[in-house]
């Protein structure tokens, strides 16, 4: 039976509370690109940790909130599955969180707002055009919670590369003029 349809009460509650984490909180339920939408759940986890946390305990808080999302996502993939009726639901956003805060874990440096800007746009168009072929080879044949992850964490990969490159050419982009 679909798990939408089940109408027990506590069945109702589990999957509100999972609907709300699988989603990012409702911003993966967005109609409009709900992907892009939730990984800003990244990103308000990445900004929110640099502006409150000390620097030595930034890169440790970025890993930790990004290991918890990733069991999140292995635990919850199967019920999303189910619930939405789909190999890789587009309402669970999970792997596009894991994704964007893998961004900033594997690229330390520059302004807090340009590796934002940077990070999120680039990230995104890796992970939805899937330029590079062992992400577009994960997404299309690895099936269940790791390949809904992995090709988005590859995407990540591509992107900080991107920004080391960056970083290299023309620093001014990412770092402040001194």
């Amino acid at each position: 039976m679909n798990s939408k349809m089940d109408k027990s009460h506590p069945q109702k509650i589990k999957n509100y509370i999972y609907v709300a984490i699988g989603s990012a909180f409702g911003l993966g339920l967005s109609p409009f690109f709900p992907g892009t939408c939730g990984a800003l759940a990244g990103v308000l986890s990445h900004v929110l940790i640099v502006l409150f946390l000390p620097d030595k305990m930034q890169w440790p808080a970025l890993v930790a909130v990004f290991v918890l999302v990733c069991i999140a996502n292995n635990v919850l993939t199967p019920w999303a599955q189910e619930y939405w009726q789909c190999r890789d639901p587009k309402n669970f956003v999970l792997d596009e969180v894991a994704g964007y805060l893998l961004v900033p874990i594997l690229f330390r440096y520059g302004q807090l707002w340009k590796v934002v800007l940077w990070g999120f746009v680039l990230f995104r168009i890796f992970d939805i055009f899937k330029l590079i072929p062992p992400a577009r080879q994960i997404d299309e044949n690895m099936h269940g919670a790791w390949g809904i992850l992995l090709d988005d964490l590859v995407s990540a990969g591509y992107a900080a590369l991107v920004m080391y490159l960056i970083y290299l050419i023309i620093p001014e982009w990412l770092a402040s003029r001194n």
